[in-house]
């Protein structure tokens, strides 16, 4: 991340409060839905503690509609949002674009990922480490991102798998079911 002035909004969605960061070069961070909005700026401020409130500007008011569009179950893409996720691990860029690339109700497993990246399995894990570390979870949808089987696996954003379950849900997705065919074999 660049040591540009960080600010935040904090913002009401049909699931709960949400949180945004930014700065001149893009979106920091992201939280998803918590119950109050002290509880979201709280754990927004976790992630971004050199941040104050701001007015969003017209890229991260567009940000904050989509996330209010995409609880309301509209179909939505947040692939043109500028990020600036600082520095990364050159396998955790890789594994946060291909995620970028997944489209509304479309998903992968942690394997199946690993294998489209041109790794073996022993990546998987990485691949996991890369979701559980997202520092924009939604805009990189790691809640598409599933475990062997097609099973929900973990997530640790507020709500845990219930909430990634919700978000699968919105899009259509019955997480208990393996990915299709077309969506095992999706190449980055």
């Amino acid at each position: 991340m660049s040591e540009a002035q960080q600010h935040y909004r904090i913002f009401g969605t049909a699931r709960g409060f949400c949180g945004v960061a930014w700065n001149d070069l893009g979106i920091t961070a992201f939280l998803l839905p918590t119950k109050t909005a002290e509880a979201a700026e709280r754990l927004l401020l976790r992630r971004a503690p050199d941040a104050e409130p701001g007015t969003p500007p017209p890229m991260v008011a567009d940000a904050i509609a989509a996330a209010r569009a995409y609880f309301e179950g509209e179909a939505t893409d947040f692939s043109r949002f500028p990020l600036d996720l600082g520095a990364q691990d050159a396998l955790f860029e890789r594994i946060y674009a291909a995620v970028r690339m997944l489209r509304w109700g479309e998903t992968t497993t942690y394997g199946a990922l690993a294998k489209a990246l041109g790794a073996g399995p022993e990546v998987a894990r990485e691949v996991g480490q890369a979701m559980a570390r997202n520092p924009v979870p939604l805009i990189i949808p790691c809640h598409r991102v599933l475990a062997a089987g097609g099973r929900i696996g973990g997530f640790s954003a507020p709500g845990g798998t219930e909430s990634k379950a919700h978000m699968l849900a919105l899009e259509g997705v019955r997480p208990t079911e393996p990915p299709g065919a077309a969506q095992q074999a999706f190449s980055f």
